[in-house]
């Protein structure tokens, strides 16, 4: 059977379970908690979240609302496949949710933190944080603000290296942490606009207690932490100011330390660019400029007897400290690009280019499309040399300032995309899931596409995400990591949301995804993961909600057992 087949197939399947578990054929994903009585001098709008009124808050001035709430739940698991077992936790949850919309500063922040108890031998009890926050604050308006951004994600990683969120059965969970902060500069010298940024980013994942693979198979290198350095400078001048064309010239500097076997990325250039006129709202614009890309890394202690890498105790190489550093890809030269930018309005932007990077041809571009302020549809393709942190990084300071948080009702954890509530072109960063697709420890050069498309109506919100990501690892030869290098994982994934009200008292949400992980080893195979969960919420009192979801999820791998869960929830939250 194809993997095209597959995944039909196991969507099929995946509709039909929700039409057993679920009159809705979708399920949900947003936690539209609150006051839903209407008790706002007769508005039946929205509101802010374009869901239901919103919560009560503790305190709100102005356009500053923090919502900090507390919740309990039961939850029931059940593994319909390859075994029977259901097993059942109680969870006591605390977060909070702000949103900020100032003169001299943005931001959204959604953080939960839970507590499980299992119930029976079979249930151990642990802790769960998750959460996504991006901010902007002006340190002096206009010029100087300071940009920071955080995540943190529950995933169960695969024997591919791939990542599938909302199972949690087996050991194999992880949680991941990443966070960036720095400034950003934007100033004028005359008619000379300059602009620049350095970010201080880091990653980590915590390595899962044990990792199914299937007979005969080598481990998987789960990746560890990294520390992420990203500087970019650049000056200049709108065409018609000193010269009929626009004109500059910038520099950058990109450095990531990855701990897994002293991985190093390091990227300098500098490139000098043109922007010619052609019409009204459309120019073309071109750069040439000086590139010099590094990537090196040490291999493993071996053992003295047998020549194997030595593994340590958290199931990832140990790294030879004694041992020289290796040098696993270097391009140095030339590099240059061309396009076209067109922006015909304040809701239309499309910005598209070719050229030639890390030495072979590279495609990278934009387009933003908002027809209204509650509708946005945004694409974005991309080309890097990075490491697993500094993706997510990057994923991290494309978010918009203003959006909400979409989560799952059964676990809690953040979905694959937020919503976003900014301008055009705000959208363009609002999903992780070409950045979350594998955990694989190895650098590697990115090629993808994303995009996007969200709706905030007065009764309903709803959206759908959509992304390809492909990998190309890169290796030094005569290190563990070798047999990794040239190898092409592709990750190909969809999300999509419907929210709304259904009276003044009670809201709904619902949600599906599905995820095609191809990888580029044939002994691992391929992963495909498709699953949905629906939400109802009824509020009780101003600050009192209850709510009852449903969910199930169904995991479909090439040299492993499928697996197959269903899962429900009861629980309350209290909003102060």
């Amino acid at each position: 059977m194809t993997m095209v087949s597959r995944l039909s197939s196991s969507l099929a399947a995946l509709a039909a379970a929700c039409a057993v578990l679920s009159p809705h054929a979708v399920h949900a994903q947003a936690l539209p908690y609150g006051d839903m009585s209407g008790e706002d001098g007769g508005d039946d709008s929205a509101g802010d979240d374009g869901i239901a009124a919103s919560v009560p808050l503790a305190k709100h001035t102005g356009k500053v609302k923090i919502t900090p709430y507390i919740e309990a739940q039961q939850v029931a698991l059940a593994e319909l496949s390859p075994g029977s077992d259901v097993l059942t936790y109680t969870t006591l949850a605390a977060g909070i949710d702000a949103s900020i919309t100032g003169r001299n500063s943005q931001g959204s922040a959604s953080v939960r933190y839970e507590r499980r108890f299992g119930w029976g031998k079979k249930t151990t009890d642990s802790d769960v944080i998750s959460g996504v926050a991006r901010m902007s604050v002006a340190v002096v308006p206009h010029t100087l603000s300071l940009e920071a951004g955080a995540l943190a994600s529950r995933m169960s990683v695969e024997n591919t290296g791939s990542t599938v969120s909302g199972v949690d059965l087996g050991n194999s969970i992880s949680q991941i942490y990443s966070f960036y902060a720095g400034p950003s500069l934007t100033t004028h010298a005359g008619d000379v606009a300059i602009n620049g940024h350095y970010r201080l980013g880091y990653t980590r994942v915590e390595a899962p207690k044990s990792l199914v693979l299937a007979p005969g198979q080598s481990a998987i290198d789960v990746f560890d932490d990294s520390v992420v350095h990203n500087a970019e400078i650049h000056a200049g001048t709108r065409a018609g100011t000193l010269l009929p064309v626009g004109v500059g010239v910038g520099a950058g500097w990109y450095r990531e330390d990855v701990s897994n076997l002293d991985q190093r990325v390091e990227d300098k250039h500098a490139r000098a660019d043109i922007t010619l006129p052609v019409g009204t709202d459309v120019a073309l614009v071109g750069g040439i400029g000086y590139e010099d890309v590094t990537i090196s890394s040490r291999d493993a202690v071996r053992d003295p007897v047998t020549g194997a890498p030595v593994i340590g105790s958290d199931g990832r190489y140990v790294t030879d400290k004694s041992a020289p550093r290796q040098i696993a890809f270097h391009s140095e030269g030339l590099i240059w690009d061309a396009g076209v930018l067109w922006r015909p309005s304040k809701r239309t932007a499309l910005e598209a280019h070719v050229g030639r990077r890390y030495g072979s041809t590279s495609y990278y571009g934009s387009f933003a499309y908002a027809p209204s302020d509650h509708t946005s549809f945004n694409v974005s393709v991309y080309d890097n040399i990075t490491g697993f942190g500094g993706m997510l990084n990057n994923s991290l300071s494309n978010l918009p300032t203003e959006f909400q948080a979409l989560r799952n009702p059964l676990t809690g954890d953040i979905g694959s995309c937020v919503a976003s509530q900014g301008s055009v072109g705000a959208g363009q960063g609002t999903c992780f899931g070409n950045a979350l697709g594998s955990v694989r420890s190895s650098v590697f050069r990115s090629r993808g596409i994303m995009a996007t498309y969200g709706v905030s109506g007065s009764r309903l919100q709803y959206g759908i995400g959509a992304g390809y990501d492909r990998r190309k690892f890169v290796a030094a030869p005569g290190t563990v990591l070798a047999l990794a290098n040239g190898v092409i994982d592709e990750n190909y994934w969809v999300s999509a949301y419907l929210n709304g009200r259904i009276d003044r008292n009670s809201s709904f949400g619902t949600n599906v995804f599905a995820n095609w992980y191809q990888s580029g080893d044939a002994s691992t195979g391929d992963v495909v993961a498709v699953g949905a969960t629906a939400a109802y919420y009824r509020s009780i009192t101003d600050h009192l909600t209850a709510t009852a979801a449903v969910g199930t999820e169904n995991v479909n791998r090439d040299v492993l057992d499928d697996i197959w869960t269903a899962q429900a929830m009861v629980g309350v939250r209290y909003s102060f």
